[in-house]
């Protein structure tokens, strides 16, 4: 997560929501502060009982075009006969299907408040997939149970979040409401490393934290004069050496590396670290007063990150979080086009993440179309195939094939010709449960005395006017736009 600029004033944190932000950079810091806290919204999605469907005429992504046929879903998967008992016969004539959304950086599901806050959020978006970067282990606990259920995103969290003894998030922690000691922070919420022989010595604290990601975080390593700065204290990072130690014994025991970086040099160490994510493009913001385009990423670089196919989040969404004047915005944007089109060409395996801290994947999808860089189906393949099985490489998603978990979103458009049509999903599905809104539909929506168990009766519910699952998907989408609120500004 990015530093607030220098120029920023930062907010008073909220009291009821101090607790949770241990592990938060200082950006969600003022951001929470501004927003506040409050109850669990009236509306949140409730996940039907697990559905035999049959989706006729359904016209579906497949990661590069569009096909189409009957699609049929039992036991939380795609099946390829029709199920012998039908509980669902959806008409999807019109319709498009996609995979939902996966946002590989962001911070916003890594408390308890941040959960109620938010995650309604990404379900109404269709962002079913999520990785949390910077979380700290006693703020997670408590809701591990409540993650990866059928009506709440699936997570990962890195509680495991090294940085330097002058690294950030240690400036935050410490000017947070109430501030903290350093002693309640330094291998608690976060670990501290400074050298590649600590990192040896404090390795087993990693094994207690369950964290499904281990996160580095660098900050200009090629400015060592900025180590001597007494107001950049707690805001930089560790060395190239210890991140390469830290992938070497993570690689060791098959756990996967994620780093934060912010300069083109701290992405080309990563890259020849070895690390199996890196958090951003350089250059979000010129924190320092640098000129925007000494963030470009050498080509030569490029072209290891592809062959190392290290997965390289975008998060350019996050730029606009920092309101720079148009001048300078649309320099860091001609950056940001720079970098993409050399990743591009080298073949780098890119993917889609926010890091924004109101907003979540679907944000930053929308700001790739912006720049212009990749076409829509590329990006719909990044945001809805490639992201999700990055993050989660021993499932089956992002696809409709037999065998796939069966999580998709309905659409009354076409993506692939307008991607606003990702604003508009009428239905949710998460392996194989209906996520509505509607209580009475979510209880009943599994109900033997709803199956279709003949051909007859299938073949009746098709040639009525609508079928029930249909009238109530148009239902939902009813009840969704009446009191969806604004889009977010200066995300799209």
């Amino acid at each position: 997560m990015p530093l607030l600029p220098r120029s920023s004033r930062p907010l008073p944190a909220a009291p009821a929501v101090s607790a949770v932000l241990t592990a938060l950079a200082p950006l969600a810091l003022a951001l929470t502060a501004l927003l506040g806290a409050g109850p669990a919204r009236a509306d949140d999605f409730k996940a039907s009982p697990e559905m035999a469907l049959e989706l006729r005429h359904a016209r579906w992504f497949d990661g590069e075009k569009l096909q189409s046929g009957t699609l049929y879903v039992e036991d939380g998967r795609f099946v390829e006969k029709r199920p012998r008992k039908v509980n669902r016969l959806l008409e999807l004539r019109g319709q498009t299907l996609v995979a939902p959304l996966a946002d590989a950086h962001n911070h916003n599901l890594q408390s308890a408040w941040g959960l109620d806050k938010f995650g309604q959020d990404y379900l109404r978006d269709g962002v079913f997939y999520a990785a949390m970067l910077c979380a700290d282990p006693a703020a997670i606990e408590p809701i591990r149970a409540r993650i990866s259920q059928p009506e709440t995103p699936d997570v990962l969290f890195a509680t495991a979040c090294i940085t330097s003894s002058d690294g950030q998030p240690l400036a935050m922690l410490q000017s947070g409401t109430p501030p903290m000691a350093l002693d309640q922070i330094v291998d608690k919420a976060v670990l501290v490393m400074d050298t590649p022989e600590q990192v040896g010595q404090k390795w087993p604290l990693i094994a207690g934290r369950h964290s499904d990601l281990i996160k580095v975080i660098m900050s200009y390593h090629d400015r060592p004069e900025l180590r001597q700065v007494p107001e950049q204290r707690g805001r930089l990072g560790v060395t190239p050496e210890v991140v390469a130690e830290v992938v070497r014994r993570a690689h060791a025991e098959e756990r996967r590396v994620v780093v934060h970086i912010e300069s083109a040099a701290d992405f080309a160490a990563a890259v020849r670290a070895g690390a199996d994510f890196i958090a951003e493009l350089p250059g979000y913001f010129p924190q320092h007063g640098e000129e925007p385009e000494t963030h470009l990423i050498p080509p030569d670089v490029a072209a290891l990150a592809a062959e190392k196919r290290i997965g390289i989040v975008t998060a350019t969404v996050a730029t606009r979080l920092f309101q720079p004047a148009p001048e300078l915005l649309a320099r860091i944007e001609a950056v940001q086009k720079q970098n993409l089109e050399r990743l591009k060409a080298a073949g780098a395996r890119l993917l889609v993440g926010s890091d924004l801290f109101t907003g979540n994947a679907l944000s930053e999808v929308h700001h790739l179309d912006q720049l212009g860089v990749l076409d829509k189906t590329a990006l719909l393949r990044l945001a809805t195939v490639e992201t999700p099985k990055a993050l989660f490489p021993q499932r089956k998603l992002g696809c409709f094939q037999p065998g796939c978990e069966a999580s998709f979103l309905v659409l009354i458009g076409n993506p692939l010709e307008d991607l606003d049509a990702l604003d508009k999903p009428i239905l949710r599905i998460k392996q194989g449960r209906v996520l509505t809104q509607l209580d009475d539909v979510a209880a009943t929506a599994g109900e033997e005395n709803n199956a279709l168990n003949s051909a007859a009766g299938a073949d009746k519910k098709a040639s009525g006017k609508k079928s029930s699952a249909k009238s109530t998907a148009k239902s939902s989408a009813k009840k969704k736009s009446s009191g969806k609120p604004a889009s977010k500004s200066g995300t799209r």
